[in-house]
């Protein structure tokens, strides 16, 4: 199946392989789960099926409600592996390295969601590199569930791909830590950090090195024709500059600069590429910070004085204010809506 600029916010059927099992054996009926979030059962674990990624979401955070699994999400993570990629994990399995094999899912992701994205970061030599998860859609739906389900089947691509040794070093959550102790540590095996400005972990860079079973005939005629079929996403271009606003937004503020030095690339240069895409940077920066307030009002505690501060607000009236154009709401009661 082909992709349009329509299609920004599906996914494969794929993403939910094993979903019905996993929620009888936790004793719920997924048909009524499935059904109050308006998706049909026989999508559920086809490859050439797309469903709405808000949809994906909203399920899950519902079948962790009605089974009582807080780590439903993790779980189900077990039961998935490169095999929902399809032809990408083709192409994966077929690449010369590990390093190659995700530089092809990164590169082709959007050929099984144009909603989600990775990207692994390795600093000049440095020992340790870091992988990130996330959806790149404006106004992300609570999706603490599809946010570990992604990272848990990321962890197992891993190990396929590099081996069973495969560790971890830490891991980050953006979402805040739980009441109780809910096995973050023991499942990810290493230490974990909630409340963190991102999704992602990190692992030794050396892994990325080590060598595939290639085939080099099969990984090109893959490569070619997820090329093909790819989605030219606009969001390709927003998306690597909204993550750098949301880095900056706790140091006072972003600045066109120094968000374009980051990029290497002129102020005017991103303005205008910004502009193609039909906003600002001014326009970017609100969106970041509306949707990173609206996260924090809804899944953490946070003092509103210190949320000001991570927002880049030089005052909580600020925030107030703000979030008044934004929901129509004071922050408190924005709070005590989620």
């Amino acid at each position: 199946m082909f992709l349009t600029l329509d299609d920004m916010s599906l996914i494969r059927g794929t993403s939910l392989q094993g979903f019905s099992e996993l929620v009888e054996e936790l004793g719920s009926d997924p048909g009524a789960l499935l059904g109050q979030a308006h998706l049909p059962a026989d999508v559920v674990g086809d490859h050439d099926s797309f469903i709405d990624y808000r949809s994906v979401a909203a399920v899950l955070e519902a079948a962790a409600r009605a089974t009582g699994a807080e780590d439903f999400g993790r779980r189900l993570a077990t039961r998935q592996g490169l095999e929902i990629l399809g032809p990408l994990g083709v192409a994966a399995r077929t690449a010369a390295t590990v390093g190659d094999a995700f530089a092809s899912i990164e590169q082709y992701l959007a050929v099984y969601s144009p909603a989600i994205a990775v990207s692994i970061n390795v600093p000049a030599r440095g020992r340790t590199a870091e992988f990130e998860w996330r959806l790149v859609a404006q106004r992300p739906p609570p999706h603490r569930q599809a946010a570990e389900l992604g990272l848990g089947v990321s962890v197992r691509v891993f190990q396929l791909l590099a081996g069973d040794d495969f560790r971890l070093l830490s891991l980050s959550l953006r979402h805040s830590a739980p009441s109780a102790d809910q096995g973050h540590e023991s499942y990810f095996g290493c230490p974990v950090r909630f409340g963190a400005p991102s999704y992602a972990f990190i692992f030794p860079s050396a892994v990325l090195g080590r060598p595939l079973s290639a085939d080099h005939s099969v990984h090109s005629v893959v490569r070619d024709y997820l090329a093909s079929i790819a989605l030219p996403t606009p969001a390709g271009f927003i998306d690597p500059v909204a993550r750098m606003v949301r880095r900056m937004l706790p140091t006072g503020g972003p600045d066109l600069g120094l968000v374009a030095e980051q990029l290497s690339l002129h102020p005017r240069t991103l303005q205008r590429q910004l502009s193609a895409q039909g906003t600002t940077f001014a326009t970017l920066v609100d969106d970041v910070r509306r949707d990173e307030a609206e996260r924090y009002l809804r899944d953490t505690t946070m003092p509103l004085a210190q949320l000001s501060g991570v927002l880049g607000f030089s005052e909580q009236s600020s925030l107030t204010r703000a979030c008044r154009r934004w929901f129509g709401a004071s922050p408190t009661q924005v709070r005590r809506r989620g």
